[in-house]
């Protein structure tokens, strides 16, 4: 779209600071960093909220084609801060405990419905709130000693948080996740690996440079498309085989109009790659 709005958010992330975590964009690849790695980089009620409305703004955002999520230093994510974030919650009334985790579950929200592939490249801890981020991540890039835990049994609450109970038996299994949801016990980066849950390992050196190659794969493939098998992969849980493939027939006759695929034909007749722009 070529509209003022869209000029106007595009200019505004292309000069985004974010005020609670790190933000990078170049090339169409922005970076998301935790970066408190003295503490394994938990979350705080403000970066919830950022975090949450980045990715509610991403739907608009044109010149951001792929999302890498990732932690500083040597860790992914701890999950929700114990002093700023559990101990404030010990204090608070039902009103605002339903306010802080329909906020927690907005994140997640917002990343599934955001057109932007999101890859999760995780090192180390990654536990509670940021397994959570690493699950609504549509990749996952882990290192040999990554240790996810859904640990929130650990603390005394349910393991349905954030939308574990959906997201987490869909992509390893009910078992599985039964066992993780129900004991908090980490899930190491060779299960991960096993049960699907991450796409694949590599040595903690090269985890950026894994997840970047691939956010840029993406970034330069048919990002109208790509948008469109997200929003297809959500929606799908909840329709019958018949609704599925007539609303696949659908989404793919809106492809068939998009500039990208007559690119990908003439690129194909003339024996060349094809260069997309996503429109």
């Amino acid at each position: 779209m070529n509209t003022v709005l869209n000029r106007a958010i595009e200019r505004r992330f292309a000069e985004y600071r974010a005020r609670h975590f790190g933000w990078q964009l170049a090339d169409g690849v922005g970076r998301i960093t935790l970066d408190r790695p003295e503490r394994k980089n938990p979350l705080t009620f403000d970066s919830y909220a950022e975090l949450r409305d980045l990715f509610r703004a991403l739907a608009y955002a044109e010149d951001v084609k792929a999302i890498v999520f990732t932690g500083e230093g040597e860790n992914f994510c701890s999950g929700g801060d114990v002093h700023e974030i559990i101990g404030p919650l010990v204090e608070m009334r039902m009103p605002e405990l339903l306010e802080f985790t329909r906020m927690t579950g907005d994140l997640v929200l917002a990343m599934r419905r955001a057109p932007q592939p999101v890859i999760a490249a995780i090192d180390g801890v990654c536990a509670g709130a940021g397994a959570m981020i690493a699950l609504a991540a549509d990749f996952r890039i882990g290192t040999p000693r990554a240790r996810t835990a859904y640990l929130f049994a650990r603390v005394g609450l349910a393991g349905c948080d954030m939308g574990a109970c959906t997201l987490l038996p869909r992509l390893i299994g009910q078992g599985r996740a039964t066992e993780l949801l129900y004991t908090g016990r980490a899930m190491t980066a060779d299960e991960g690996l096993a049960w699907g849950f991450f796409n694949r390992l590599v040595e903690p050196a090269a985890l950026l440079d894994e997840a970047h190659a691939l956010a840029a794969t993406l970034a330069a493939g048919p990002t109208f498309a790509h948008g469109m098998t997200k929003t297809m992969l959500n929606q799908e849980w909840s329709m019958t085989i018949e609704q599925a493939i007539e609303a696949e027939a659908q989404a793919q006759a809106i492809c068939m109009q998009t500039r990208d695929f007559e690119r990908a034909y003439r690129a194909f007749v003339a024996r060349e790659r094809p260069r997309f722009e996503g429109d």
